[in-house]
């Protein structure tokens, strides 16, 4: 558990019920903030490809960390090997609902990605961001 601006945000496991309201968090971001940078065609295109199939894949292969608020999930996490390397790992999905960008969910969600067995045996992290997200893994 973690207050952030007087909000208590929870963290657990990924559960496989979950992958519907994850996806919808993923596809509010692709919609509302990075169409800003890409546009709608590009982003409407992603959205359609990001469905629960798709993030149920991810989930297979990753450990995949959900943030809620009152039950509420408004942020998701995962890591996985990079490749299937031993030393080397990746971060992704990682996507706060939009209404609640800047109130430190984001920084929450890396925290408890850097305290995962993938991240801690890893000698190199690679974070694939789309524009839109590079300043917030420069801080």
């Amino acid at each position: 558990m973690n207050l952030l601006n007087g909000k208590k945000v929870t963290v657990r496991r990924y559960q496989e019920e979950d992958a519907e309201a994850i996806v919808n968090l993923i596809r509010r971001n692709f919609l509302e903030v990075n169409v800003k940078d890409y546009g709608e065609e590009a982003m409407k295109a992603l959205a359609e490809h990001h469905d629960v199939n798709w993030f149920k894949g991810v989930a297979a292969t990753s450990s995949v960390y959900v943030f809620c608020i009152d039950n509420e999930i408004v942020g998701v996490g995962s890591i996985a090997s990079y490749w299937g390397s031993l030393t080397e790992s990746i971060l992704l999905t990682i996507f706060v609902l939009p209404e609640l960008h800047g109130e430190g969910i984001g920084r929450f969600i890396i925290q408890t990605l850097e305290q995962d067995e993938l991240f801690l045996r890893a000698d190199r992290i690679e974070i694939p961001a789309s524009i839109t997200a590079v300043e917030f893994y420069k801080k």
